[in-house]
């Protein structure tokens, strides 16, 4: 239990040892579950809850702020890790109301089976008074689930904006207090949660511009003080920039691809592109979706699987098509022994990107004098349609 201001608390829980989210997103530095308590002069407010394995330490830090009774139970998202405890609050509290909008309301019913009579529904812009606190409601569908709320506390200027700004990021501060760590965990979030919503939170950023903001307190990792950090990074991933830049995810079964790869990358680099690499036999996939926020182009590298891309290939692109980064361009490069349709099939597992293809190398076995040449040739495209672009590093 820590304070953020007067009568505002933070009583979430820290999970230090989890490591996989969804069972597929990676945690390297493990996460937390944000719920916050407020103490009005006539009412009490818990915001959101915590992920069902850790209910127990909620349930004490609620017991060491001294809550006695609560009134309002604001449910942000539906999502488990903020809502999986409310049945459990429910039980101590049974007078409490669930605050949320009517879509919320709807998919906590159907994930949790909680009573319908247990609801208080809000709309956009509504305000709740707790006597010297007021909580004011604003949508934010769409960061990252359709049904998703703030609340902004008008005295104290503080938006709770659940998963909008968070990160997978287990600490003891409460606040931010190493901005580059903090960064490259909100950008990972960003990138393997938030990326394929860049125009609705392109809105949602709009929208929060009217309120004043002094505090940003998320439902995942430490809160910002200084709101402009986390809200400046938002709109330059947002936007349609791009850096000079080319991600290269690959997989070689016999060297053939890794020494047209090679070659490739030497080539980009001479041409002052900045290149990411990623071996995919042994990549963190949250590192290769953080690559693919700024980059202009993607290029997947791989030999030949049953007349298709080596199944690790298959699986980056298939990322990188539900995550819609703002990339411009996409190449193939790889290998083949006997024949297949390997680029048609990556092609079509890239659909959702809007991205022009650019000439795809692939090699016939071993790389030849000519695959060579027309590696050069590519990365003399890529360097162009960079230019293009007015882009650099």
């Amino acid at each position: 239990m820590q304070q953020l201001k007067p009568n505002v608390y933070f009583v979430g829980a820290i999970d230090w040892d989890r490591r996989l989210f969804d069972e597929l997103i990676p945690l390297p530095d493990g996460t937390s579950y944000n719920a916050y308590l407020i103490k009005g002069g006539e009412k009490t407010a818990l915001l959101d809850t915590v992920d069902p394995t850790k209910a127990d330490v909620l349930i004490d830090n609620l017991v060491a702020v001294g809550v006695e009774s609560i009134d309002y139970i604001v449910a942000h998202h539906a999502e488990q890790d903020h809502s999986g405890s409310i049945p459990d609050i429910l039980m101590l509290y049974p007078d409490a109301k669930v605050v949320t909008n009517p879509k919320c309301k709807g998919m906590l019913i159907d994930l949790l089976n909680v009573s319908e009579d247990k609801f208080i529904t809000i709309d956009d812009g509504q305000t709740l008074s707790l006597g010297d606190k007021t909580l004011q409601f604003v949508y934010i569908p769409w960061v990252h689930w359709p049904e998703t709320l703030g609340t902004y506390l008008q005295e104290d200027k503080i938006l709770f904006p659940c998963d909008f700004f968070g990160s997978h990021l287990a600490t003891s501060g409460l606040f931010m207090d190493d901005e580059a760590v903090v960064y490259e965990a909100a950008k990972r979030y960003y990138a393997e949660i938030m990326m394929p919503f860049r125009t609705p939170i392109r809105k949602n950023l709009e929208k929060i511009k009217e309120l004043q903001i002094d505090m940003i307190a998320p439902s995942h990792g430490p809160i910002y003080d200084r709101p402009e950090f986390i809200i400046d990074a938002y709109k330059d991933w947002v936007s349609d920039r791009v850096k000079n830049e080319v991600v290269l995810p690959y997989i070689s079964m016999h060297d053939s691809t890794r020494k047209m790869v090679e070659h490739f990358v030497d080539a980009l680099i001479e041409r002052g592109i900045t290149v990411k690499q990623f071996n995919l036999g042994v990549t963190d996939i949250g590192k290769l979706a953080m690559s693919l926020v700024d980059a202009a182009t993607i290029v997947l590298g791989s030999p030949t699987v049953l007349a298709g891309a080596h199944p690790e290939v298959a699986y980056a692109a298939i990322l990188a098509n539900a995550l819609r980064p703002k990339t411009k361009f996409a190449s193939i490069i790889g290998s083949y022994g006997w024949g297949g349709r390997m680029v048609e099939r990556i092609t079509g597992l890239i659909s959702n990107l809007k991205v022009e293809i650019l000439t795809p190398v692939i090699a016939k076995g071993h790389p030849k004098d000519e695959d060579f040449v027309a590696l050069d040739k590519l990365a003399d495209q890529i360097l162009a349609k960079h230019k293009e672009l007015k882009i650099s590093n």
